[in-house]
């Protein structure tokens, strides 16, 4: 078994929901134990600012799927939750992003598939989740702590623990 940490993010419609439903298709899915979640944050967009905030989670699991058949899980999760692929909009609304933060102390980079996540280290909304599961795992490239890579953000963006945020 190999331990993995998937980023749960949705946008549109019921957030909550579709996190809540992806946990439960991970659990169903064969090779693929969830043993922890964080609490669920709303999350500032990123990049294209102009949308809904995300409601975000990170999973902790244990699987004997490859980091392939990991992703291509994910993405038939993703799939089956509605999630419609922009190439034009990236960083665009979505129902559901399951995105593989780490696997094991793994590098893998090749076109359908970056590990650990290429961004990750300067999202405060994965940082954020990743800090309550485990502060002390450390990315296998900066070779930093998931707590140290957080302290030294320079402009996260904004997350607040789901149900928190107020709008004035």
């Amino acid at each position: 078994m190999s331990t993995a940490y998937l980023c749960a993010g949705s946008n549109i419609g019921d957030r909550v929901g579709y996190l809540q439903q992806a946990n439960n298709l991970l659990k169903d899915t064969a090779g693929i134990i969830v043993t922890e979640s964080s609490s669920i944050y709303e999350t500032e967009p990123v990049g294209f600012k102009d949308q809904q905030w995300f409601a975000n989670a990170v999973l902790k699991i244990e699987t004997t799927l490859s980091p392939q058949e990991l992703l291509e899980q994910c993405m038939r999760i993703e799939k089956q939750l509605g999630r419609k692929r922009d190439p034009d909009n990236r960083f665009g609304p979505r129902t559901l992003d399951l995105d593989i933060l780490f696997y094991e102390d793994r590098i893998i980079s090749d076109e359908s598939l970056q590990i650990p996540h290429p961004r990750m280290h300067e999202r405060a909304y994965a940082l954020v989740p990743m800090l309550e599961l485990d502060p002390d795992f450390v990315h296998p490239v900066i070779k930093k702590s998931v707590f140290d890579i957080h302290s030294k953000l320079e402009e996260p963006e904004e997350v607040y623990l789901y149900g928190t945020r107020c709008d004035f």
